[in-house]
């Protein structure tokens, strides 16, 4: 860390990057610590860059950042795995680039990473980064409800098993700084009636194999027939997550760039089969992009055989 901050004394520019289809960890990695760097640093430009996502524009819009600003930049890349995962991949211009990734399966692609696969999300590193040199920084409540935000969607509400008391920790010194839960809870929660009338499709729609791996199957005329994008349906990766007797399962859904795989699950490693189809995340949650339908197929035979093997 002590590297990092040396970084961000040094230059005068700085742009935050992250991935294709920002999550809340994603985008309150990339606005807790712009806004944290604007509030230490008034003299410096610091730019978010890259995708957003409309379910947390309460966080803050990315920027369309000129060219011509990387050529004397830091850029900082946040809870990305890969260069080909981020929505900017501009980095490459970049005169120094540092990664900050809680990731065990990154692939190295800038100057400098840290790396920490304990935390449970990116947010909580960035925190553990402000608590390390808090004499020289400010968070603003801006910043600590980014962060909160971060740590909050990642570990599923405190659920998943990643969760360590030192997430509680960071959560109560984010939240030490006022935040609101009722707004956090109304920014969340809400549903469209369109999304609640899809939901109650898929309720009814989804399969579950003889192995137990359930998985929900969305298609582009579900998508146009109830008017949801499909940045909202991937929402719907957690109503299977209370079934009986579930413990692997898959949110399916064909975007306009491909077919996305949401592998979820409440015991077994699935991030090793995501790799097998060129995906990857983490033990119980890892995503995939599919091109092929006949793909699929194979995908859900491949899961249905991981749990037969499994559970014998």
């Amino acid at each position: 860390m002590e590297h990092i901050i040396k970084k961000i004394r040094e230059f005068d520019t700085i742009i935050i990057h992250g991935h294709i289809r920002p999550d809340g960890d994603c985008l309150g990695s990339q606005f807790g610590l712009m806004n944290m760097l604007k509030a230490s640093f008034k003299d410096k430009n610091i730019y978010v860059t890259g995708a957003s996502n409309s379910e947390f524009e309460f966080l803050g819009i990315p920027t369309l950042v000129d060219d011509s600003l990387f050529d004397n930049a830091l850029c900082i890349c946040v809870d990305s795995t890969g260069l080909d995962r981020l929505s900017d991949n501009r980095v490459t211009k970049a005169k120094y680039s540092i990664k900050i990734d809680h990731h065990a399966d990154s692939v190295k692609f800038c100057d400098y990473e840290y790396i920490d696969s304990s935390s449970v999300s990116t947010t909580q590193i960035i925190t553990e980064f402000y608590k390390k040199f808090k004499d020289e920084l400010v968070l603003p409540k801006s910043s600590a409800l980014a962060l909160y935000i971060g740590l909050l969607t990642d570990s599923g509400r405190f659920r998943y098993d990643t969760v360590t008391p030192k997430t509680f920790e960071i959560a109560s010194l984010l939240l030490s700084f006022g935040l609101d839960l009722n707004f956090i809870d109304e920014h969340l929660n809400v549903e469209s009636l369109n999304f609640a009338r899809l939901k109650g499709h898929c309720l009814e729609d989804f399969t579950i194999t003889d192995n137990k791996f359930a998985y929900l199957i969305i298609k582009k005329d579900d998508l146009r027939k109830y008017n949801v994008s499909d940045e909202e349906a991937s929402g719907l990766v957690t109503i299977m997550s209370n079934l009986d007797g579930i413990k692997v399962w898959a949110l399916i859904i064909e975007c306009d760039d491909g077919i996305r795989v949401r592998l979820r699950s409440k015991g077994p490693d699935i991030n090793s089969i995501a790799k097998e189809f060129n995906g990857g995340g983490h033990k119980k949650a890892a995503g995939i992009m599919i091109n092929d339908w006949n793909i699929i197929d194979k995908f859900i035979e491949r899961t249905d055989n991981f749990l037969k093997e499994y559970n014998s």
